[in-house]
């Protein structure tokens, strides 16, 4: 933003009259007033085109106008969100031994996001529940849905996201009240004890459904 500042009183020209009372000529008073006059004309031309083209290199639209405080002409904050959160696929069609398979697929994640090797008891329990809570998720669509269609994870910073689809059309939940000792229904029993969330997304009008779970990153 261009700001223009007033005159001081030293840029001004003699004011009228000034030639009297410092005892000058009144000729060579006209002509120091006159010629004052025409600086003083000249540099507010100056000033008044200096603020012109300042005004017009901020205008919106300008040329090389810098975007303004507090935003970002790319759209940085949208991208850093996308990078942000990673994710990887896995399809099922026409594999055997899903179970292991996906837990390999996990793990590979979990080396590429920094997760394995673990470093910390904590980062080792999370690494393992993410591994159980696979093994369990893809277990139930063998059990109840004739297999799974795809497994997708994918993380950010802060959570670890699992989604296993298939064609099933029943509808996963703990057996409650659960015990121990009664064979079945532990697999989402377990999932629900390890997860900070867990769900079932369906398409309306599409046949089989979207298991998912979400677990906290280690510390």
């Amino acid at each position: 933003m261009s700001t223009t500042r007033p005159c001081s009183p030293g840029d001004r020209g003699p004011e009228p009259g000034a030639g009297g009372a410092s005892g000058m000529p009144a000729e060579r008073a006209e002509s120091a007033e006159e010629a004052a006059s025409m600086a003083s004309a000249s540099s507010t031309a100056a000033t008044s085109s200096a603020g012109s083209a300042a005004s017009a290199g901020s205008a919106p639209g300008a040329e090389g106008a810098p975007p303004a405080e507090g935003g970002s002409a790319s759209g940085g904050g949208s991208t850093s969100s996308a990078a942000a959160r990673r994710t990887r696929k896995l399809d099922f069609d026409g594999q055997s031994g899903v179970v292991p398979l996906a837990r390999d697929f996990a793990r590979q994640a979990l080396y590429a996001w920094g997760w394995l090797p673990a470093g910390t008891a904590d980062q080792r329990a999370a690494a393992e529940d993410v591994l159980l809570v696979v093994s369990e998720l893809v277990t139930n669509a063998c059990l109840h849905a004739e297999g799974p269609d795809d497994l997708r994870i994918s993380c950010d910073n802060k959570v670890l996201r699992i989604e296993v689809s298939d064609k099933g059309a029943g509808q996963p939940a703990p057996r409650t009240p659960h015990r121990a000792g009664r064979p079945g229904g532990h697999g989402m029993f377990i999932v629900q004890r390890l997860c900070l969330d867990w769900g079932v997304v369906r398409t309306p009008g599409a046949a089989g459904k979207t298991v998912w779970a979400e677990l906290g990153a280690p510390a």
